[in-house]
């Protein structure tokens, strides 16, 4: 490994060569059962067909102009994600973190439209955003703002799943302008909220004129069985960020407006290098194309129950279980005490997983996992929870 990479991660002890599918083979030849996607990432697995032909194809012809003209692939992503998302028009960057910026550009420009001077963004606690500057003051994880004061000044921090705080908020604070929430958190700890609370927060941002932003970074595409986790509400948000699994693997991020909000950034008001070029696109529209024509999606339900059932008959009796939770395949295995050094020992076995908030399992596997590799990951997994607390 080298030595010249900022030691900005604590890297597992392993290099892979090639994937295929829900597999990765290291440098080695060992193979390994993905069962973390790229953290949410590869939806598709590693290596699809789709993808790579995609990627290929258009590598030819051509990759890079900027936004100073008009793309071809890009419009027609951002019809493409229209019509699957029901909102109305698309910023396109290069990552969940510049998705999430524009969203709070939007909220800060509404908010000045409005006569407020200071608006103010609602976000929850153990939310996790981004680590750019603007994404990490919204984020409400203490610990990794650790060392990068003074963050920006705007965000109100409440409890998650927690409707009467956010009341407590607004009508503490008249410059609220927006909330911005995971339909699920993630790097939190897999929190999954009770059923209503969107349609609740939803209904409180409408009677107050209030910006509904989620955050579907992680949630997004397909990944809680629904091509967008709002969607399982029966709702519309006003901005929806997307990035991770859009590309599967390829950089690309996407804030989505609609209605009032969509007509808020205008010429001159943001803007990305890279954003949407062609070949970022065309993986994007691959991905897209290859979700709409299989059964990917309805079938995340399923196999989420399937690895939860399994771990749950496994580890039945077990003490050291507080929660066993799932939504489609974002799948949170909460036990009693730290757990991260079971990443390294399910790596030694040839299972990729995480650790989150100190003590939560979280797996996050490619939607194309199938029953047997479900079989193997459980039975593994559930070994070393056995011998972890043993």
């Amino acid at each position: 490994m080298t030595t010249h990479i900022m030691p900005t991660y604590a890297r597992q002890t392993v290099t892979f060569d090639r994937g295929e599918g829900a597999w990765l083979w290291d440098s080695n030849g060992k193979r390994y059962l993905d069962a973390l996607a790229g953290i949410a990432v590869c939806n598709l697995g590693h290596a699809h067909p789709a993808v790579h032909q995609a990627l290929c194809k258009q590598s030819q012809t051509l990759i890079h102009t900027s936004n100073l003209y008009g793309v071809k692939l890009q419009a027609e992503l951002a019809d493409k994600l229209c019509r699957l998302s029901g909102m109305d028009n698309v910023f396109f960057c290069n990552s969940g973190a510049e998705a999430n910026e524009a969203a709070i550009k939007i909220a800060r420009k509404y908010g000045h439209e409005q006569g407020i001077d200071a608006p103010v963004i609602l976000t929850m606690d153990k939310s996790f955003h981004g680590r750019t500057m603007g994404a990490l003051s919204a984020t409400g994880n203490t610990k990794i703002k650790q060392g990068f004061a003074p963050l920006l000044p705007g965000f109100v921090h409440v409890p998650y799943n927690n409707i009467d705080a956010i009341i407590s908020a607004i009508h503490a604070d008249k410059n609220i302008v927006a909330i911005l929430v995971e339909p699920v958190q993630g790097e939190g700890g897999v929190n999954i909220p009770d059923a209503d609370y969107l349609n609740r927060i939803r209904a409180l941002c409408d009677e107050h004129q209030l910006l509904l932003m989620l955050d579907e970074i992680q949630t997004g595409i397909g990944r809680t069985g629904e091509f967008l986790a709002y969607q399982r509400n029966q709702i519309l948000p006003d901005v929806c960020t997307l990035a991770k699994a859009l590309g599967n693997g390829v950089p690309i991020g996407a804030c989505m407006a609609r209605g009032k909000a969509a007509a808020i950034l205008t010429a001159g008001n943001h803007g990305s290098t890279f954003g949407g070029n062609p070949l970022a696109c065309s993986a994007a529209l691959a991905v897209l194309d290859t979700l709409c024509s299989t059964d990917l999606i309805a079938d995340a339900d399923r196999k989420g129950k399937r690895i939860c059932d399994a771990v749950t008959r496994q580890l039945e009796g077990n003490p050291h279980i507080v929660s066993i939770r799932h939504l489609g395949l974002m799948i949170g295995i909460e036990l009693d005490a730290p757990c991260g050094e079971l990443v390294g020992k399910a790596l030694e076995q040839g299972l990729l997983i995480n650790v989150t908030a100190d003590n939560t399992i979280r797996l996050l596997p490619p939607l194309l996992i199938d029953d047997a590799q479900i079989d193997l990951l459980t039975e593994t997994l559930s070994a070393l929870i056995k011998e972890h607390n043993h």
